[in-house]
């Protein structure tokens, strides 16, 4: 083992001239990239926080390659980094920066194989789209509810390596409860083909479980089996003004017992977050006045159209009379909505333009989520005074985005050098809340270190055992997720 490298990897070996060679004939002189600088969109992710290195990036094109490089890989001892759109934000993706691992990227294998709609089903490969799904979907009139800012660019696969959550968690789950059946190679090369499209299967363990959410650590997920709804009939949305997170709470609740349809969202965003929006993604503040918390509130259903809107107009009316909503307006048209479904989604992307920002992806009991980011700004702006926190996001399902922006003007590098003390705050009060310290990003390279603080010796054992008997040579993604 060559000094300070990652001692996760230990049992694999560089890789020698033989077997790149070998490994690059299985997809074609095309498709095994070399060059420093074709390599480079492979290596790094979106936040810029992670930069790896690789010996050689693959770009299979079918579950058959994908099984003749991992044979090649568990027999050679290589390390394989397996990555599909590369939209993860936990460096999950992204090889360590010794250069001894493979990357395999999965994003020639985006064909759509089967859509049924009968089944309310769809099989697809694991470098589809998530938006690439939802089209297929509403062409048969139907619905793939995984909903993310990133759908353009992310990709089937790692949805599912990271059980990804979203907008639609509320009403539908997330990936993890809308993946009916997977197709994965294991370590060894094997393939299992579990893409079953039962609704109903008690046939013993349900294998596709340990590969939901495992970031590539057990095995390589090449296609799925997807559950599709039926299309919604209706939706009403609305941009509401509350007085804070308690408010928005207690405004969901009005939701739920008033409606007849889904509540399929309740997202939540502070006055600070809709100024930075507006400022670098030119949204429109739907309301004439500022105040400090804001709840996004979309309802769906079957029913006929304008039922939902009769029926948001009647939970704000009886949100005012409760005195939880300030100030609302309910989205005229689709474009309106959209417009509205914008400032949230924006502001993901946009918080970087502020300089500095320390994020956080945390998950709490949602009757303890105002709890929650009371304690953990009082607790930030005590550490980094002038700090600008911005809790936004799932407030419907507890998953809230704890992110921080450095101080107006303040140094950078100097404001993220408190990344980890942060953290530390910031998840002491999420285990004290009985919550979690990944809701939907993962573990990836960013929080590996920290499942010792958040998982039981025995969690931990059973996980390494999983590993041990799946990936006995810890070629998958070594280094990830597992301390």
């Amino acid at each position: 083992m060559v000094a300070g490298m990652d001692d996760h990897v230990s049992k694999t070996s560089a890789p020698s001239l033989e077997t790149l060679t070998r490994l690059s004939a299985v997809v074609g002189e095309r498709y095994a990239i070399t060059d420093v600088s074709d390599m480079a969109p492979y290596l790094c992710e979106a936040r810029d926080k992670y930069h790896g290195k690789a010996a050689l990036v693959l770009r299979p094109g079918s579950t058959e390659e994908v099984s003749e490089l991992l044979k090649i890989a568990d027999v050679t001892r290589t390390a394989v980094v397996p990555q599909s759109g590369n939209t993860g934000l936990v460096g999950g993706q992204i090889p360590f920066e010794h250069g001894r691992e493979v990357l395999m990227s999965l994003d020639r294998m985006n064909k759509i194989r089967d859509v049924d709609r009968v089944d309310n089903t769809i099989i697809v490969d694991a470098g589809v789209t998530l938006q690439q799904v939802q089209d297929a979907a509403v062409k048969v009139d139907r619905l793939f509810p995984l909903s993310l800012a990133s759908q353009g660019s992310c990709c089937i696969g790692g949805n599912l390596a990271t059980n990804a959550g979203g907008i639609g968690v509320l009403a539908y789950g997330s990936a993890r409860q809308l993946c009916l059946g997977l197709e994965v190679v294991l370590a060894d090369g094997r393939i299992w083909n579990g893409l079953r499209r039962l609704h109903k299967d008690n046939t013993g363990y349900d294998l596709k479980d340990l590969f939901i959410g495992s970031e590539g650590t057990l095995g390589v997920i090449t296609g799925a089996a997807l559950k599709l709804y039926p299309a919604p009939r209706d939706k009403a949305v609305a941009w509401i003004a509350v007085r804070d997170p308690q408010a928005a709470l207690a405004l969901l609740e009005i939701a739920r017992g008033n409606s007849s349809g889904e509540v399929t969202a309740m997202e939540i965003v502070p006055r600070v977050g809709v100024e930075i929006s507006v400022k670098h993604a030119q949204t429109i503040d739907p309301l004439d006045d500022a105040h400090g918390w804001y709840a996004l509130l979309e309802l769906s259903g079957q029913g006929a159209p304008g039922i939902l809107a009769a029926d948001m107009e009647r939970v704000l009316e009886l949100a005012l009379e409760a005195d939880v909503v300030l100030d609302a307006v309910i989205a005229a048209s689709q474009a309106q909505a959209d417009e509205i479904w914008r400032i949230r989604e924006a502001l993901s992307e946009v918080q970087r333009l502020e300089g500095g920002s320390i994020k956080h992806d945390i998950a709490v009991p949602v009757s303890r989520t105002p709890e929650f980011i009371d304690r953990a700004v009082k607790a930030v702006m005590e550490l980094v005074p002038d700090a600008r926190p911005i809790p936004f996001g799932h407030l419907g399902d507890g998953n809230i985005h704890f992110n921080v922006s450095q101080p107006v003007d303040a140094d950078k590098d100097e404001f993220l050098a408190n990344w980890e003390k942060m953290n530390e705050i910031v998840h002491d009060i999420v285990g004290d809340l009985g919550g979690t310290i990944s809701a939907e990003h993962g573990i990836g390279r960013m929080k590996r270190d920290l499942m010792r603080g958040v998982k039981s010796d025995v969690e931990l054992n059973l996980m390494r055992s999983l590993k041990q008997m799946l990936d006995p040579n810890n070629i998958l993604n070594p280094g990830k997720l597992l301390p």
